[in-house]
């Protein structure tokens, strides 16, 4: 019988892209859209495993989390839950709550269904799942030959139709024995049982190898491949059963294979950099490759990641406001439950004292961000192979050890601490090289972006009068969307300049800049009211270019959202709390919901549409980048409909750290 899965997503294309998908695996699917829906399907059917979005329409994704671990419908189930990569939190609060595993979207349906069969298959280890034979043969007939045959004796059959595609099965799967026809489309059936043995989860595999030749030629070139046998294709299926079943009799059970990744598997890789528009470029280009790619932007994101997140690799920015990627990098090889995951350091500067300092720090490897992405995809699949690998000589090497421990008990103890030092040392040898990678980004938009603009606006002077008023709402439009695009690339550079810039400091009078900036905005629209208080003497030890950056920034999402409620008003003052100064800027506006306060300041982030209130997602971002550049803090409260307050701490008069 197969087994159920419910999938929870308020999204009707990604609940019937996940249906068809795990249909297609030969699971049974329960599609809800809402958490009324799937709690009435989970009061009335039992499932196998749950996906679970994190974002619904009528609660939380992470809430009915802890509704289905108390579900006796659910008992047991594997919960793999989906939503944005930008979500941080989210993730986090997930895999806390009790979340199996983690996906993010964007993502690839096969990748979720591998996952959620993985989780399956560890979660029990049934009979059926002993007695699974994975048939590689381009042959159709003699694939449905072979598999009628097993299934008539009980077994499980999985079939493919290249080697390809069998290792991709084999690794997703792992069966308890491959029968691999010699010559296939592609590689061949000698290299399918190479790259087997290869693999630390399924080496200890039977492999099979069918031929279509005889005499000891044939055979020699089996067992150098690697296999535990040969048969000759046509031979009786009954012989070539008979040949399966004693290698299999012959073969000793594998033990803690569940505790090993496949190196043919998917792999999780963790990206930690504070610009989103890299990250996101860089999540794109790796899941092209088959990689689940978990997206950190900031060195404290990150470990609070790993804490209950466990990945393949690490790929890290050096240069990144608040924690950098020098002491990211120190804590997380500080750590010993994730010190050996492979690290590579990625930064834009090219010199060589910034490789030695980024490799000084514990850094596996070490990568320009002007190399080629090949460079990249090669560098990362080269430290999980090493990894795979090492860990393999760790396990061999314990095991080794072990019966040497049981064989001389009178050994003493300072010898066995001595040779386990030497397993470490050996294990723990690094090569490092040093190539070239950078990206760059916005300053090449500009140009056709000032063409479309330029053109759009000769059009309408040039030939206007020929143009109906349809043509020339399309032409508006397109201006609209032109201006929006480029308003959207200044905000993302200085998003970018803040993070770089030098900072100037001196004592700033907030409260004189304060009162500037409500003065211009005024002067743009001298027909709205708006009360601005601003309390006298505020003061602080700061760069006063980037404060005027963060007053323009609050002062201007103030005035945006008061304006639809009247009379509105905006307050500027400061606190003194535990600690220090807390400076709190207030309005009585269109205010937010307080489960969505984290991601007030992460880019892009908007909580209201474009039809609501304008904008682009950047405006907190930067005075988020701005505050913590200066050693304060930011963070917000409010409620929808009932206003908004931003408070910050900046240095006091005088003082170069922290308020």
């Amino acid at each position: 019988m197969s087994e159920t899965v419910l999938l929870v997503d308020d999204s009707l294309t990604v609940r019937m892209d996940l249906l068809e998908a795990f249909e297609a695996a030969g699971f049974r699917c329960l599609a809800c859209a809402s958490v009324a829906e799937a709690r009435a399907t989970l009061a009335r059917e039992r499932v196998d495993a749950v996906v679970l979005d994190v974002i619904l329409p009528d609660g939380d994704g992470i809430e009915l989390l802890k509704e289905i671990r108390g579900t006796p419908n659910a008992a047991g189930a594997p919960v793999l839950m989906l939503s944005t990569e930008a979500e941080v939190k989210d993730r986090i609060r997930g895999l806390q709550t009790g979340a199996d595993e983690y996906v993010g979207k964007p993502y690839d349906t096969a990748h979720v269904v591998s996952r959620a069969r993985e989780l399956l298959r560890k979660r029990r280890l049934s009979p059926e799942e002993q007695g699974t034979i994975l048939v590689i043969d381009d042959s159709v007939s003699f694939r449905e030959a072979l598999r009628v045959a097993l299934e008539a004796l009980d077994y499980r059959v999985l079939l493919a139709g290249s080697g390809e595609e069998g290792l991709r099965l084999a690794a997703d799967r792992r069966p308890d024995a491959i029968l691999v026809d010699g010559v296939l489309p592609g590689i061949d059936g000698a290299t399918v049982i190479r790259c087997v043995r290869l693999d630390m989860a399924l080496r200890s595999t039977p492999c099979v190898l069918l031929t279509g030749t005889e005499g000891q030629g044939s055979e020699l070139h089996a067992l150098d491949a690697g296999a535990d046998a040969f048969v000759r294709k046509d031979e009786d299926v009954d012989v070539i059963l008979a040949r399966l079943t004693a290698v299999l009799r012959a073969t000793a059970p594998r033990a803690g294979d569940d505790a090993t990744a496949s190196l043919l598997g998917p792999k999780k890789i963790l990206a930690i950099d504070d610009s989103s528009t890299y990250l996101h470029g860089l999540a794109d280009a790796l899941r092209t490759e088959g990689y689940d790619v978990v997206l950190s932007h900031s060195g404290e994101e990150a470990l609070e990641m790993l804490a209950v997140q466990p990945v393949d690799c690490i790929l890290l920015d050096l240069i990144m406001p608040g924690m950098g990627g020098r002491e990211t990098c120190r804590r997380i090889k500080g750590a010993p439950v994730v010190r050996n995951i492979p690290l590579i350091m990625l930064t834009a500067l090219e010199d060589r004292d910034a490789m030695i300092d980024g490799l000084s720090t514990g850094a596996d490897d070490f990568i320009s961000k002007s190399s080629e992405m090949e460079v990249l995809k090669a560098r990362i699949r080269a430290q999980i192979r090493r990894k795979q690998f090492e860990d393999e000589n760790r396990h061999i090497r314990e095991e080794l050890l072990h019966k040497e421990l049981e064989a001389t008990e009178a050994r003493a103890a300072k010898d066995i601490a001595e040779a386990r030092t030497v397993l470490i040392r050996e294990l723990e040898r690094k090569n490092q090289e040093l190539e070239a990678f950078s990206y760059s980004v916005s300053h090449d938009l500009r140009a056709p972006l000032r063409a479309v603009l330029g053109f759009s606006r000769a059009l309408l002077e040039d030939c206007g009068d020929q143009l109906d008023a349809t043509g020339k709402k399309y032409i508006a439009q397109v201006q609209t969307a032109a201006q929006r695009m480029n308003q959207l690339i200044d905000d993302m550079l200085q998003l970018s300049r803040v993070g770089r810039m030098d900072l100037s400091r001196g004592d700033v009078d907030i409260s004189e800049l304060a009162r500037a900036v409500a003065a211009e905005l005024r002067q743009g629209q001298p027909d709205r009211i708006v009360g601005f208080h601003v309390d006298q003497g505020l003061v602080a030890h700061a760069d006063r270019g980037l404060i005027r950056i963060v007053l323009e920034n609050l002062l201007g999402n103030a005035w945006k959202f008061t304006a639809k409620v009247g009379p509105a008003v905006v307050e500027l003052r400061a606190e003194r709390r535990e600690g220090g100064i807390v400076f709190l800027l207030r309005d009585n506006g269109a205010g937010f919901d307080m489960s969505y306060a984290e991601r007030l300041f992460a880019p892009f982030q908007r909580l209201h549409t474009e039809a609501e209130f304008p904008g682009t997602g950047i405006g907190l971002a930067t005075v988020h980048r701005i505050i913590e550049r200066h050693g304060g803090r930011v963070w917000a409260e409010g409620q929808r409909d009932h206003g908004a307050t931003i408070y910050f701490t900046l240095p006091a008069t005088g003082s170069e750290g922290p308020c």
